[in-house]
């Protein structure tokens, strides 16, 4: 990799726009990376922010938040531990495992992954011309076997580094790729060779549950590809235009609530809902579709709720909650659990008490919270069975699921004296 490369030009798709247009430069200074529009961009008419809590329309060079080495709303558009594997495994082939993935710069990370990366940003050489990094679309198979490859340590040959580098700009730890069909963009997520469980079919089943609990969450399929489970989220940044793709800027929590990775750990749902009353669009059904994916994420038990799995759309002025997506049962041992995200008061307990005291923050009294949590609880037990036939899950995986990941005891500990007392008692 380049370890000289000190500075990259971000482009910018504009809304409703099918071009993407230069915004300014992303420079190296030496441990952080600071950046300044470019004077054609801020003469621009419909010039927006890039995100206007860290990078206003503004000339000069912009100081970094407090804390920060890099703005977090570019940060959000790095590849994170996937596909700085499948970079790595690119740029050093056989000892890629012993590489230290931290001793790379994030510049040569930006420049080395795909163009086709979550949002509305790409990163570029040059100030003035846009050469995009795509690859052809290869067969799931193809993908699959690459991403294999990848895991196991073995140097990936230049077709299949090719087909995989696509989507190396896609965050996450878990192997992936990206896919297009028709008039639709996909995320395809692949199993691991380390998976105890059926966690392609687990996410299957948690999103088309969370969907029938009346979640707003990304549209999925479940595919089977040479044997191996494959599962497909279509992609809610872009749309079809008839002079090509349109692409939605987002914004992470973690950026939002201007933190960093290090810092990830004081991120809490109850700053998140302060910071939606202030910036977002319909912020009382916000605050309660929040309030929502955080119940179904205790009682689903998924614990790997950080503020990089929540995320908002940027119009320039506004934010918009996205729809939910990584909502995944978590392997887990002993009776207690923890969210990866603080809940309210320094507190991540996966608990519906835990829930039903934070309630006011979202602006639900506890008979609203109750009423939210019974009606997913119930929505959960009456179609859990047609959904694991859907996904042909094992009786095996059923039955470590249930009452393990899914609707847990522990969650339940606590409610006597609330309304949900009743119902508790019926599962601990």
């Amino acid at each position: 990799m380049n370890s000289n490369l000190t500075e990259l030009y971000v482009w910018i798709w504009l809304p409703n726009e099918t071009e993407p247009v230069v915004a300014g430069r992303l420079a190296a200074q030496g441990r952080t990376y600071i950046f300044n529009y470019g004077r054609s961009y801020l003469e621009r008419h419909n010039a927006i922010p890039i995100y206007d809590a860290e990078l206003p329309l503004t000339s000069g060079v912009i100081p970094l938040v407090a804390g920060l080495t890099m703005p977090g709303c570019l940060r959000d558009a790095s590849p994170d531990a996937w596909g700085r594997r499948v970079i790595l495994n690119k740029r050093f082939g056989k000892t890629a495992l012993q590489i230290d993935p931290g001793s790379i710069d994030e510049l040569s990370y930006l420049i080395e992954s795909g163009s086709d990366r979550i949002g509305a940003l790409d990163f570029q050489r040059s100030p003035t011309e846009y050469i995009p990094r795509l690859a052809s679309g290869a067969p799931l198979e193809e993908l699959i076997k690459a991403a294999e490859l990848v895991e196991k340590g073995v140097p990936l040959t230049p077709e299949l580094a090719q087909a995989l580098q696509h989507g190396t700009s896609i965050g996450g730890a878990r192997p992936k790729a990206l896919v297009q069909s028709d008039n639709h963009k996909f995320i395809a997520k692949f199993s691991t060779s380390t998976d105890l469980y059926s966690v392609v079919k687990a996410e299957f089943i948690a999103m088309k549950l969370a969907l029938m609990a009346g979640l707003h969450v990304a549209p999925v399929n479940l595919l089977q590809v040479a044997g191996k489970d494959v599962l497909m989220v279509e992609r809610f940044d872009r749309v079809a235009a008839p002079a090509g793709w349109q692409r939605k800027g987002i914004v992470s929590a973690l950026t939002m609530l201007q933190l960093d990775e290090m810092m990830a750990r004081y991120a809490s749902y109850h700053d998140l809902a302060n910071l939606v009353r202030q910036r977002f669009m319909r912020a009382p059904s916000t605050l309660r579709e929040l309030f929502s994916r955080l119940a179904f994420n205790i009682l689903i038990g998924n614990t790997d709720d950080h503020a990089r799995n929540h995320a908002a759309f940027w119009d320039g002025r506004m934010l918009q909650l996205t729809p939910a997506y990584d909502i995944c049962p978590q392997s887990r041992t002993g009776r207690t659990a923890s969210q990866a995200m603080q809940i309210s008061d320094g507190q991540n307990s996966s608990q519906i008490t835990t829930c039903l005291k934070a309630a006011p923050h979202f602006l639900l009294n506890e008979a609203e919270a109750g009423l939210i949590i019974e009606g997913q609880i119930r929505c959960i037990e009456e179609n859990w069975p047609t959904i694991c036939e859907e996904a042909d899950l094992s009786e095996i995986d059923r039955n470590l699921m249930w009452r393990n990941q899914v609707l847990n005891p522990f969650a339940f500990e606590g409610l006597e004296g609330s309304s949900l007392e009743r119902l508790a008692k019926k599962y601990r």
